[in-house]
């Protein structure tokens, strides 16, 4: 049966536990409020196209009025202590984990994820929260070697003050919480704009901070123009750090706004992650780490798998499982029991997809996927494909694809596949199976990318740091670099301490 094609203007309805978590209204200095204009826009659920709640459409004024709450709250926040920061951070992350069910579903809704993935980012998240609870205790300093019999030197740690945080549709709660989480634990303040596509499950965040008792102004969520509030986080000079997860082309944009007021950025941006299977490589869990790697989210993340490299001495076994294993997936809305692929956010991006694989087929690749029958052009689902005799003069080599679409290639030796990995301005995640020692050390060596997975497609946690190389961003989120990006490092010299 064809997927529902879109129903503007009808409803749907979240059944929530707590429907106090289904937020409307901007989070600004501790309150819910309505956009200065009064104006509204729509959420629209994509796997059925209708409408789940209006949100408040703010600009350029709410966004100074954020700012200024977030300058006034610090003042005091900064000078809180580090074990009362990490308990209301714990506070906090216990809410999120006791309302997962909830957050889970208003995450489904407004996404499209299956609910198992749903309720995965939910934990996932505030693994961050509590990580980053932790480690508000350990922000430390050094005491350096004295220049001279007269002079002490003392390094000492310091919040940067407010930062602003930008957050993508893929992860809307997981992204959110591993931004907010170390910058509070760092003594800062934040101001916070989601996605326009999924900002429920950022306020539901707000919502569940004001109950763990993180006072007014430390936490401020907004959206609606993106345009202005973006260029008045970018000039107003009391930020003074953006944290930004997108893509590639608006990091850049960001990056250069901001060097204006000489801003700190931490930019996690676009991925073109390979996965390399080696001839020595079990084949079994090489399928097993590429289903997730690539399908997870419906293929929409940056550290998913974009370009599948096969050494040809088990390309035909491989290939022939891959298949088998694709043919199992459900499509279908997030919400129903056993649905392993959603749709995709919206149909700009489904027609990107589809647009990615009709480039392929044109230019000779052959499609080995599932029975695609079930594909609705006008809906926002797009059916799981394998794609072979690929090549590099296709969009599936140079394109960051977005979407449940597995280009893979056919490779002989070790030296061409790194070439050909390494080929791309991006550099996120790389993945690769073997089992020879040697073989591991080197190509983890030689690969480009900040974040490399061996025998595992699944890379991310909190204790690991997350970021990438060259055109896929700067700076770590998550472990113990997280806090870096947060924090200024001060030295004071002591004189005269020897009268």
């Amino acid at each position: 049966m064809p997927f529902l094609k879109i129903k503007k203007k009808t409803m749907t309805k979240i059944d929530l536990k707590d429907p106090k978590l289904l937020c409307k209204k901007a989070y600004i200095n501790g309150a819910w409020q309505n956009s200065h204009s009064g104006d509204s826009f729509e959420i629209l659920n994509p796997a059925t196209g209708e409408v789940i709640i209006k949100v408040a459409r703010c600009g350029q004024a709410e966004t100074t009025e954020a700012i200024a709450a977030a300058q006034t709250a610090f003042e005091t926040w900064q000078h809180v202590g580090a074990k009362e920061r990490s308990a209301l951070l714990m506070k906090w992350h216990d809410h999120i984990i006791d309302n997962i069910d909830d957050l889970a579903l208003i995450l489904t809704t407004e996404m499209g994820k299956p609910l198992s993935e749903s309720r995965g980012e939910i934990a996932y998240g505030a693994n961050y929260v509590k990580w980053f609870a932790e480690e508000a205790k350990r922000v430390y300093g050094d005491t350096i070697p004295s220049p001279s019999q007269d002079k002490r030197v003392v390094v000492i740690k310091q919040p940067i003050g407010v930062v602003a945080c930008i957050t993508p549709w893929n992860f809307p709660n997981a992204m959110l919480a591993r931004k907010i989480a170390p910058a509070l634990a760092a003594g800062n303040t934040v101001v916070c704009k989601p996605a326009n596509e999924t900002p429920l499950s950022a306020l539901a965040l707000g919502e569940l901070a004001i109950r763990a008792g993180i006072p007014k102004g430390v936490i401020n969520i907004l959206c609606g123009i993106t345009a202005e509030i973006g260029a008045e986080i970018t000039s107003n000079p009391i930020v003074r750090k953006l944290s930004f997860t997108g893509s590639t082309q608006v990091g850049k944009k960001l990056t250069a706004d901001c060097s204006a007021t000489m801003k700190r950025t931490s930019m996690e941006l676009g991925g073109n992650a390979p996965y390399i299977v080696f001839d020595d490589a079990d084949i079994e869990e090489a399928v097993t780490g590429v289903m997730a790697c690539k399908f997870r989210n419906a293929g929409q993340t940056c550290v998913c798998a974009n370009r599948i490299f096969v050494q040809s001495g088990i390309y035909d076994a491989f290939m022939e499982r891959f298949e088998t294993a694709t043919k199992g997936l459900k499509m279908g809305d997030g919400r129903e029991d056993g649905v392993t692929i959603g749709p995709l956010v919206n149909a700009r991006a489904a027609r990107d997809v589809r647009a990615i694989i009709a480039d392929a087929v044109d230019k000779g690749a052959t499609v080995r996927s599932q029975d695609s029958s079930h594909d609705d052009t006008e809906s926002n689902f797009v059916t799981p494909t394998i794609l072979s005799d690929v090549t590099k003069e296709m969009r599936v080599f140079t394109d960051e694809i977005f979407g449940p679409v597995a280009p893979v290639f056919k490779f002989d030796t070790e030296d061409e596949v790194i070439k050909l990995a390494n080929d791309t301005p991006f550099g996120l995640a790389a993945y690769f199976y073997s089992r020879d020692v040697g073989r591991i050390w080197r190509v983890g060596e030689k690969l480009e990318y900040g974040m490399v997975g061996i025998n595992t497609g699944a890379i991310s946690n909190e204790m690991a740091p997350f970021g990438g190389v060259k055109e896929s961003g700067q700076g770590r989120e998550g472990s113990k670099y997280g806090l870096d990006d947060y924090l200024e490092i001060k030295s004071l010299t002591f004189g005269g301490v020897d009268k």
